[in-house]
């Protein structure tokens, strides 16, 4: 597929569901993206190939974008749609959108849960395999030193 076959599907896939200019932004950007490839020595093709198809392209910028006259109260207008392709995630106000706090820490959160569930998960493992041995072992231990008086 050559960049303005992909670019026209992208522009069609796009053109149901959002306003003109920010069809022409996401197109404007996505050509923008293979012009630096392709100039720094790569295939066209090879360029459009990693992309991937440009309707499923298409799906997650509609799924991503913010509909027309809906914009979060920290956005100015246009930016909402800064996040589809890489721009920076603050608002006019230099703030970063309400929330994303939350979710960075929730997100940690579920990490550090995530980990010790792993650990956890290991452990019990590794008592589950050594237990059949070990417990027989501290009987007889416990046995030997109650018969012998405690010495």
């Amino acid at each position: 597929m050559t960049k303005i076959e992909f670019l026209e599907k992208l522009r069609t896939a796009l053109a149901n569901d959002l306003t003109g200019a920010v069809i022409q932004e996401n197109v404007d950007y996505y050509a923008g993206y293979i012009r630096s490839e392709t100039e720094a020595g790569r295939n066209e093709e090879e360029v459009i190939e990693e992309l991937g198809d440009p309707w499923v392209i298409a799906q997650t910028i509609i799924d991503t974008s913010v509909p027309a006259g809906a914009n979060a109260p920290y956005e100015a207008e246009g930016q909402a749609y800064g996040q589809a392709y890489g721009q920076e995630t603050t608002g006019a106000s230099g703030r970063r959108p309400a929330g994303a706090g939350f979710l960075k820490g929730l997100l940690v959160l579920l990490g550090v849960i995530g980990v010790l569930f792993i650990i956890i998960t290991v452990v019990g493992g590794i008592v589950s395999l050594v237990a059949p041995v070990l417990i027989p072992v501290l009987v007889v231990i416990f046995i030997v030193r109650t018969v012998r008086g405690g010495r």
